[in-house]
């Protein structure tokens, strides 16, 4: 039986020895592959080879060692030496110290009990690394770039399929706290396996679902449906919000699915929007045209609107546009909400019209108008 060097951690020995001197009461030495003593009951025999246990190794066999034998070998005293495996490899040597009569007892016990710690061990690394690919590799679709073949090998370590669209979701913590947020990405990973979820902030983690596909056509009302309902089930304990991009195949469909989501979320906190659930579909003009920034065209697509702010000290027209456009343009539904007379309205546009050099009944003219409410109001 072959021999795996350096598998056994030294924290892994050390709960071997803490765990089984709480049960036997007597002292326990964990040796590696080599025989060498990597964790003891007896701080003072730490790092010394252990002959017992280098025969034990070698020949795959329990070693019992009286007092007479110990006095004949190097760093070595009167117990019980056992080799133990996982996945059929050595990966060190259990000592118990003292009589091998009375220890002999223990002895299965405490190898039983170390070969399912190193296999605890071996699982729990394996899941940390597996968590670290599922993250990078997240984060690698979200930025659209990635060394060549990066993606493809940690796809295939991860047993996911690249081709499988994917559309993103992002939980927005309103009440941000670290124990709020572990409670938060321990749920998704338990309910959401088959996201990649990564944190991007102390109060947001962003989730790159499997789309909602049937017959190679995305399902906007299934997405929605299962959006919500993860919304109700989060809302029951966490105050936060879930914000879903828009759907784009290809390589860089992820990348583009993160930039509507941001853009959205961008838009809803400049207009100050309350919903729990925000949909890309629901505001793409909106989400596209508050994420302009300080651009220079964003600039010039407000100018009219800035120009009707600074002769508008009350508001009162800026809130009549607010509804008219809202009513999509239509004059007696917008009277009927602002409960004035239609003939008021039309003086309010009028005064609009004045006031930016614009006309209300053409279009471009008015969709400046709109554009600059999205971006400023």
């Amino acid at each position: 039986m072959n021999r795996q060097a350096n598998f056994l951690e030294e924290a892994t020995a050390r709960q071997i020895v803490q765990r089984a001197m709480s049960i036997i009461h007597h002292s326990v030495n964990v040796m590696d592959s080599n025989g060498v003593i990597i964790a003891s009951g007896n701080a003072s025999r730490l790092y010394q080879r252990h002959e017992g246990a280098v025969l034990a190794l070698t020949e795959n066999r329990v070693v019992e060692i009286d007092a007479a034998t110990a006095r004949n070998l190097k760093g070595v005293q009167p117990g019980i030496n056992l080799p133990f495996s996982f996945r059929n490899q050595l990966v060190g040597a259990i000592g118990i110290s003292g009589d091998p009569a009375e220890v002999r007892a223990y002895a299965e016990l405490v190898k039983m009990a170390a070969e399912l710690m190193v296999e605890q061990a071996a699982m729990l690394d394996q899941y940390q690394w597996e968590k670290r690919y599922r993250e990078e590799l997240a984060n690698q679709l979200l930025q659209g770039k990635s060394e060549p073949g990066s993606r493809q090998a940690m796809a295939a370590y991860l047993g996911l399929d690249l081709q499988q669209p994917r559309i993103v979701w992002i939980v927005e913590l309103h009440e941000p706290q670290p124990q709020t947020l572990r409670e938060v990405l321990a749920i998704l990973e338990s309910i959401q396996r088959e996201a990649l979820i990564t944190l991007t902030s102390f109060n947001e983690l962003v989730l790159l679902r499997p789309a909602s596909v049937k017959q190679g056509v995305w399902d906007a009302q299934q997405e929605r449906m299962q959006a919500q309902q993860l919304q109700h089930e989060l809302q029951k304990r966490f105050n936060l919000r879930l914000i879903v991009g828009g759907f784009f195949t290809g390589e860089e469909g992820v990348h583009r699915s993160i930039l509507t989501a941001r853009a959205t979320q961008t838009m809803a906190r400049r207009l100050n929007l309350q919903h729990r659930t925000l949909f890309y579909e629901d505001y793409p003009l909106p989400s596209l045209l508050c994420d302009l920034g300080e651009d220079w065209r964003a600039q010039e697509l407000s100018r009219p609107w800035q120009s009707l702010s600074g002769k508008d000290e009350k508001g009162v027209l800026r809130n009549t546009l607010r509804h008219y456009f809202h009513h999509n343009c239509d004059q007696t539904q917008t009277a009927a909400q602002l409960h004035i007379h239609v003939n008021t309205l039309r003086y309010r546009l009028q005064r609009i019209e004045k006031n930016t050099g614009l006309k209300i009944n053409q279009l471009s003219d008015v969709l400046q108008l709109y554009i600059g409410m999205l971006m400023h109001d």
